[in-house]
C-alpha cells in the first residue's frame, strides 16, 4: 500500500516534468504538434499501465485458483461454537463430534470452492484490463510511429 501511495504522489509530478522537458526540447516543432505527441505518449502510458495491472491481477487470481487460501477456523473452535449453543438451531446442541466434524469438513470444502469461484471471477474481470486497453495501445503506438516518420 505504501508503494501505491508513493506512486500516486510522484507520478503526476513525473508526468508534469516530462511534459515540460518534452515541450522545451521540441518547441521548434510547433505547439500543436508537441501537444499531439504528448497526448499520444500519455495515452500509451496509461493503457500500458492498465495492461500491466491486468496481467498482475490475472496472475494473482490464477494463484488463488490453483492454491486457494486456507480456511482459518480450526475444528476445535468450530466444535466449541456448536456445543456452546451459539448456533441458532436447537438440534445443533445434540450433535455428536462426528456430525460436527462432517459439517466442519463440508464448510472447509465450501470455503475452498467459494475462493476458487472468486478467483475465476477475478480472472474474467482482469481480462477486461487487458482486452480493452490493448487495442487502444496498439492503435496509438502505430499513430506514434506515423508521427515520428513525418
Amino acid at each position: 500500500m505504501f508503494v501505491f501511495g508513493l506512486l500516486s504522489t510522484f507520478l503526476p509530478i513525473v508526468i508534469i516534468i516530462f511534459v515540460i522537458v518534452y515541450a522545451l526540447k521540441n518547441k521548434e516543432m510547433g505547439g500543436e504538434l508537441v501537444i499531439r505527441h504528448l497526448y499520444t505518449y500519455l495515452v500509451l502510458f496509461a493503457t500500458l499501465m492498465m495492461v500491466i495491472g491486468g496481467g498482475i491481477s490475472i496472475f494473482m487470481a490464477a494463484a488463488d485458483l490453483v492454491s486457494p487460501p486456507g480456511y482459518y477456523q480450526n475444528f476445535e473452535d468450530f466444535k466449541q461454537v456448536y456445543h456452546d449453543g451459539k448456533v441458532p438451531t436447537e438440534e445443533s446442541k445434540n450433535l455428536s463430534d462426528e456430525e460436527v466434524r462432517e459439517r466442519y469438513d463440508q464448510m472447509v470444502k465450501d470455503e475452498k470452492n467459494r475462493a476458487r469461484e472468486n478467483a475465476k471471477n477475478q480472472i474474467i474481470k482482469s481480462l477486461g484490463f487487458i482486452v480493452i486497453p490493448l487495442p487502444i495501445f496498439l492503435y496509438f503506438n502505430n499513430m506514434r510511429k506515423r508521427q515520428s516518420d513525418i
